[in-house]
């Protein structure tokens, strides 16, 4: 864990949780993709660094999620480097008690306020800064999460952040969290049409073919909107919907994977309602989901 790869002549990544992207700037400079999860994830990539003689010039992150940016805060301390966010997302990394009050849909309570779904706050300029290396081009990949982009570095390597996950994490989970289907899976085809030497992924294993990968998501999102028509054939509310989702995928409800689960659920939820597959109604004060097919 923790294992530094080069990736070509000017990219490497870290084999950890969330893959750190690296691409070398000159004079020893490096820019990072994403920052790892927590201070421990950013001594550890401090660490490969200084082993490396390289120094930190910026951190490019590709989204707000806890797990992509909770070491910015030790890194920026460390290198005194600019921290660049698109979006939307630069305000979540500013002020990171957004993300779990966006999944719980109000004030988080004390479960939910942790390093796993909140991280640390860290000053974030956004991609249009004249600071940020113009020889890196963002790739937007929006479904996932609000804003989020993918980097192509100056030799051509991509790194597609969350858009994808391995088979092996959608069999274990079932349920990858997204934010907007409709855009998602227009994400998934346009990946697949991409071009590159090699893709790294944040979840997956690094591939010079990311199509069957891209097709293996976008199969898995059309198998769980499917399941949620089937348990809507009968008028039911977004709990029991929910309910009977983690029955039939034999999943474990904690806190974590109520908001999770939950918010993309909804996210289902309203892309099945907008496409004229399900319809929506208000009956002794509730909410009623129910398949139209």
């Amino acid at each position: 864990m923790y294992e530094l790869i080069q990736a070509g002549p000017r990219s490497w990544y870290i084999e950890c949780p969330a893959k750190i992207g690296l691409i070398t700037a000159g004079d020893n400079g490096v820019y990072l993709i994403d920052a790892g999860g927590d201070k421990d994830a950013g001594r550890r990539i401090r660490k490969l660094l200084d082993e490396k003689g390289w120094i930190c010039r910026g951190i490019l992150t590709t989204h707000s999620n806890a797990d992509h940016i909770g070491g910015c805060k030790y890194l920026q301390q460390q290198y005194s480097c600019p921290v660049f966010a698109p979006g939307i997302e630069s305000a979540f990394t500013k002020w990171p008690v957004l993300e779990p009050s966006f999944l719980y849909g109000g004030y988080p309570f004390a479960e939910l306020r942790h390093k796993f779904l909140m991280a640390q706050p860290s000053d974030a300029s956004e991609l249009t800064d004249p600071h940020f290396p113009r020889e890196v081009e963002p790739i937007p990949l929006p479904g996932h999460f609000l804003d989020m982009v993918g980097y192509r570095a100056p030799d051509g390597v991509v790194f597609l952040a969350d858009c994808l996950s391995s088979e092996a994490t959608l069999d274990k989970y079932q349920v990858s969290f997204i934010y907007d289907v409709a855009a998602y899976l227009e994400t998934l085809y346009m990946v697949s049409r991409l071009e590159a030497p090699l893709f790294v992924p944040a979840h997956a294993a690094a591939t010079a073919d990311i199509t069957p990968l891209a097709e293996v998501n976008r199969q898995k999102v059309l198998e769980i909107a499917a399941l949620v028509e089937e348990l809507c054939r009968k008028a039911l509310s977004f709990e029991h919907i929910l309910q009977k989702l983690f029955t039939r995928l034999e999943l474990t409800m904690d806190f974590q994977q109520y908001v999770l689960v939950g918010s993309t659920l909804r996210s289902y939820l309203s892309w099945l309602k907008d496409s004229g597959r399900l319809s929506a109604r208000f009956e002794d004060g509730l909410l009623l989901w129910q398949s139209l097919g």
